[in-house]
């Protein structure tokens, strides 16, 4: 019998249906995805180191899509926000994705190269080596944050009087059809300004 010109199982596959889970539920095991593609969950075990081994191929196939050239090129500030709204971009395409993937470290080499430009250039743009990691979480904050937010319902507040709380049913009210992405541009705008500020040697 011929062989099949493409296996029956890779990485890249275990990775497509572990993300289409997750986008689907929130959540992945390992015998899922292996009935899923048809095989024995021994088979997946074969290509990845378990369940952490599965995180990792999501937290890769997720971050393909994040544009890091900006990272490479001055000035700092505009590469951190160009690299700052493709992140947002990216994981708001899979926000179930999030909880899974910060309550583990990172240890993708693919996505490692991603941190070592950011850290490489607020390195290069004068940042003290104990300030670089605050300032790559709190983009990371704000970001992750906000890619939930857009997977929220646009109205997260429920006045059933008004009588209540009239002052925030008159917020409410008044609040525009891009909620999500109005706060988005204010957060990042705050933490832009105060790693300014650090760059000038303000407090």
């Amino acid at each position: 019998m011929a062989r099949p010109r493409k296996p029956l199982l890779d990485r890249a596959r275990i990775a497509t249906t572990a993300l289409r889970l997750v986008d689907a539920q929130g959540e992945f095991s390992v015998p899922q995805i292996a009935r899923s593609l048809g095989v024995q969950t021994a088979s997946v075990y074969h290509h990845v180191d378990g369940r952490a081994g599965v995180i990792e191929l999501l937290r890769e196939r997720v971050a393909e899509a994040i544009d890091s050239s900006a990272l490479d090129s001055g000035p700092w500030d505009a590469a951190l926000e160009s690299w700052a709204r493709s992140y947002r971009a990216a994981f708001a395409a899979h926000p179930r994705a999030i909880p899974l993937l910060t309550a583990s470290p990172v240890r993708a080499p693919k996505v490692l190269a991603q941190y070592e430009r950011a850290a490489g250039l607020l390195l290069d743009a004068g940042f003290a080596p104990p300030t670089v990691i605050p300032v790559i979480a709190a983009l990371e904050n704000v970001v992750l944050g906000s890619a939930l937010d857009l997977a929220a319902p646009e109205t997260m507040w429920e006045v059933a009087d008004e009588r209540a709380a009239p002052r925030l049913a008159r917020a409410l009210a008044a609040t525009g059809p891009a909620r999500a992405d109005t706060a988005f541009e204010l957060s990042l705008a705050g933490v832009l300004e105060r790693v300014r500020a650090m760059a000038a040697g303000l407090p």
